[in-house]
């Protein structure tokens, strides 16, 4: 959640309202997540400018799209990336939390942390490439990302929900922790102070900082680094995994799944790719099986 009282769309006070406050002409649901694949990267974008915030509408189409890109074959990297400049997200839509019972809060919440999760252990690279602000509930999506890269000088980032009487619920407390570390994680969200990328950068928020010309070219061309043939994909996902299950659950447990995954691995024709390159002195050409 957010802060922020900038949002795309007042939500209705009625269940079947709320269901749907996305519908475009005739009843059909509103594009709130755009979906596009290019050269084996699967960009989801969270469409609803200026701020991008989200709706249960929204989340319900990024889960959607996640599991189209989870059983999509061709895709090797997912990019989340926010509609327009000024914003990648604002968090939630306030007017619509404003406006909602207590139960649909519960499970709207529910809903959101199932998909992030969802987001965070599928077996592909997830790249957050955040165009412009980041904060309350645009931070907690993007930490569910494997990688978090920033367009210079664009916005800021933070978690200020503790300005709306609450508390980051959609991950927030348990992700910017294992980030930073407990002491300033709590001091982060207990100030709800917004910090600029730079300082992100060097608390370990962000992975890089780009610059703003072309940032759309540099996001791809650093997701392209990690598909086929410059990457085997499939490993690239398997170590994905390893971590963020890995680091969930006791050491030895966290061994025997990366030992599970690495016998995927054996198994697949890139890794015999890559064993036959490195004998006979070529470079490998990865087809992502």
């Amino acid at each position: 959640m957010s802060q922020t009282t900038e949002t795309a769309h007042t939500a209705p006070t009625t269940e079947a309202a709320r269901a749907g406050a996305a519908a475009g002409p005739a009843g059909s649901e509103r594009t709130l997540i755009g979906y596009e694949v290019r050269e084996g990267v699967a960009y989801l974008t969270l469409d609803d400018p200026p701020a991008n915030t989200y709706t249960h509408e929204m989340m319900r189409q990024l889960d959607t799209a996640i599991l189209k890109a989870r059983f999509d074959a061709n895709v090797h990297v997912l990019v989340l990336t926010g509609r327009g400049e000024k914003f990648f997200c604002a968090g939630a839509n306030i007017q619509m939390l404003a406006e909602s019972e207590p139960n649909f809060k519960y499970y709207f919440c529910l809903h959101a942390n199932e998909t992030l999760n969802r987001l965070e252990q599928t077996p592909k690279l997830v790249i957050a490439a955040l165009n412009g602000h980041t904060v309350g509930g645009g931070l907690e999506i993007a930490m569910a990302a494997d990688l978090r890269i920033a367009r210079r000088n664009a916005g800021k980032v933070g978690l200020p929900e503790i300005n709306l009487g609450v508390l980051p619920g959609t991950g927030g407390t348990q992700r910017l922790a294992r980030l930073i570390g407990k002491s300033r994680a709590i001091e982060l969200m207990t100030t709800g102070r917004l910090i600029s990328f730079e300082e992100a950068e060097k608390l370990d928020i962000l992975n890089q900082i780009f610059e703003p010309e072309d940032f759309a070219g540099q996001i791809h061309a650093f997701a392209r680094q990690f598909c086929p043939p410059n990457r085997a994909a499939k490993a690239v996902g398997r170590i994905k995994r390893s971590v963020q299950s890995g680091a969930e659950v006791p050491f030895e447990s966290g061994l025997a799944i990366e030992r599970e995954l690495q016998q995927q691995l054996f198994e697949s024709k890139d890794a015999r790719e890559g064993l036959d390159a490195y004998v006979g002195k070529r470079t490998p050409q990865f087809k992502g099986n």
